[in-house]
């Protein structure tokens, strides 16, 4: 169960603070239960599921997570001056993969694809295989809940096929929170939906009711 309580988020800038984009949201993510996260572009989607996922931080309120929850799926953070054999080590470590250190690394080494490049500096990565560890690293771990930001995967079509269909098997006894303009992908792993519109958070138990309230306020 993820609990979201009073949460508000603004960002401060050189002159002065902006507007709220997210305004008292509160939410009980039930545990099993897939979401969606719509609403229009700037909506606040991506900074709610940041929150959620523990990346970025509310300016007020808080987030209880009563279970395992990743980063956003494909955005681990990377240090530039570290080779991609360190970053992974840093991150198994934070998540107490000590003991199956040498396992999880073959894991990701083979899964991203990146042969002796593994052993290089991040900073001398194209964009495109820093998006494949990226990618690795978050599926290399088994979670509660995963979160997912317009991101299946990255690089060819057959490894956008085998990064989708290894999610697919994670998410099959795991629940998801996803954002994702897509509506067939939004069918494809979620039941319940979470409008977010003019900085509140409006839950649907079904994700159509969701979709339909969401497309009627387009309309409007």
């Amino acid at each position: 169960m993820i609990l979201v309580e009073n949460v508000h988020k603004r960002y401060q800038t050189e002159h002065a603070a902006k507007k709220w984009i997210l305004n008292d949201v509160n939410l009980i993510i039930p545990s099993r239960q897939s979401v969606a996260l719509i609403g229009r572009n700037g909506a606040g989607k991506s900074t709610l599921l940041r929150i959620i996922g523990g990346t970025d931080f509310p300016t007020k309120g808080r987030v209880q997570r009563r279970c395992r929850v990743s980063w956003p799926m494909g955005n681990a953070g990377l240090e530039g001056t570290l080779t991609g054999r360190q970053n992974a080590k840093f991150v198994c470590r934070i998540h107490g993969h000590q003991d199956e250190l040498a396992n999880r690394l073959a894991y990701i080494q083979d899964f991203a694809e990146l042969g002796s490049a593994f052993d290089d500096p991040i900073q001398t990565y194209s964009s495109g295989m820093r998006s494949r560890l990226q990618f690795a690293m978050s599926l290399a771990f088994d979670f509660d809940v995963y979160i997912s930001d317009e991101v299946t995967a990255a690089g060819d079509a057959r490894f956008r096929k085998k990064a989708a269909d290894t999610f697919k098997q994670k998410t099959s006894h795991a629940s998801v929170i996803m954002v994702s303009h897509d509506e067939s992908t939004l069918r494809q792993f979620c039941q319940s939906a979470i409008w977010i519109n003019n900085g509140q958070a409006h839950w649907f138990d079904v994700l159509e009711d969701g979709l339909k309230e969401y497309k009627e306020s387009l309309r409007a």
